[in-house]
């Protein structure tokens, strides 16, 4: 029940993810000023999601830094509906990226302390599931809001859906009693090193050979696959709505198909959430990773070729979303599960930052790309990005 307020706040951020950057153009923003908007916003993130992750293991209280960012978000969204200045609009865009990162460290925690290391694969993909179908219905009040022109109203009902997030998770989020799981985890994994160097060398003193290798983690590859595979993510998908809608309006159909569109990739995230949760498997995330994020890399390549023989058509760019949304549910539950195993207590925010940098680097090079060469090379340089994340998570493993 205490998922039921991110419920909320998702389907605000899933009606706004696709309107703003509409809006923005339609009063008088161009490509590259979203991408600097985004790029602004997820840069003062970065250091905000440190911050808020630090100091809610410092506190040991998860439940405040959640409101904050829901009710943050609430007040900002509405004072967007008071200008149509694009500068002002950055200004409190970056604002409330900044509010708004406050939740993600701690319900991170939230989760990972609130249930066992065998379940947390689990617990992170119903999480996700359940608020990924927020977003969805957010994207889906898109639709008839953009059908409608209803400008303001949209930017209202974000406001409105973040305030009762907001009020819910007043009454349903409660911090854990106790906040250990983590820790065992840890100490987990050390024993089971020490035990295995051990039984390694007992075989090597009494003569045998050792057919096995002992090695740890990398996790500097793990953090740098990370940002890689964020800033393939970002540069692919911020530009992204001006592409279907130009796909969209190549076809002769109404600006709702764009928000239909990306209902339907964000219900191809849903199904991947259900799929990662019901089949999850302690130790079976590393070769998934890999495998998820060269599937990634093959379908920005299929969108290059569409592009170069002029073969894209509503239905095929629907199909590759649907199939992108779900790859990245995928990903996003291992690699979440991963970094509470990997990353120590009180850094809870490094895995916020590593994908911020990412995000904020795309966020900027997309739009700046497919304003000045074109989407060809959009999809082409998120290829390869996609498949350098992929060696990295490689070496990792």
């Amino acid at each position: 029940m205490w998922r039921l307020g991110f419920f909320f706040h998702e389907m605000g951020f899933g009606l706004l993810s696709i309107f703003l950057p509409l809006h923005m153009v339609a009063v008088g923003g161009l490509l590259v000023v979203i991408g600097i908007m985004s790029a602004t916003a997820l840069l003062l993130a970065i250091p905000a999601s440190y911050f808020w992750g630090y100091l809610c293991d410092k506190m040991r209280r998860y439940k405040r830094f959640i409101l904050l960012s829901f009710l943050a978000s609430a007040i900002i969204l509405y004072l967007f509906t008071l200008t149509n200045s694009v500068s002002l609009l950055i200004v409190l865009y970056a604002a409330m990226s900044v509010l708004h990162v406050a939740h993600e460290a701690p319900k991170n925690v939230l989760i990972a302390e609130s249930y066992s290391r065998l379940d947390w694969e689990k617990s992170f993909a119903h999480y996700e599931g359940f608020t990924e179908t927020g977003w969805l219905i957010g994207l889906g009040l898109g639709c008839f809001a953009s059908a409608y022109g209803l400008v303001t109203s949209a930017l209202l009902i974000c406001s409105v859906l973040n305030l009762a997030g907001f009020g819910l998770s007043l009454v349903l989020v409660a911090d854990p009693m106790l906040v250990f799981e983590r820790s065992l985890v840890s100490i987990e994994k050390s024993t089971d090193f020490a035990y295995h160097g051990a039984f390694l060398a007992s075989r090597i003193l009494d003569g045998s050979t050792a057919t096995e290798r002992l090695t740890k983690e990398n996790l500097t590859a793990f953090c740098g696959g990370l940002a890689l595979f964020s800033l393939a993510t970002s540069i692919l998908f911020t530009p992204m709505p001006i592409f279907v809608s130009d796909v969209v309006k190549a076809a002769s159909l109404p600006a709702s198909f764009v928000f239909a569109i990306f209902v339907l990739n964000s219900g191809g995230g849903v199904f991947g959430y259900f799929l990662a949760g019901n089949q999850s498997n302690q130790g079976a995330e590393r070769p998934k990773i890999g495998r998820i994020v060269i599937f990634r890399s093959l379908l920005s390549l299929l969108l290059a070729t569409l592009w170069t023989f002029s073969a894209y058509t509503v239905p095929v760019v629907t199909t590759i979303l649907i199939l992108l949304g779900f790859a990245n549910a995928v990903f996003l539950v291992h690699a979440l599960s991963l970094s509470m195993e990997l990353i120590p207590a009180g850094k809870a925010g490094l895995f916020n930052v590593l994908i911020g940098i990412g995000g904020a680097c795309g966020s900027f090079v997309g739009p700046f790309i497919a304003q000045n060469f074109g989407f060809l090379y959009v999809f082409i340089v998120a290829c390869l990005i996609f498949f350098t994340a992929y060696v990295a998570f490689k070496i990792f493993a």
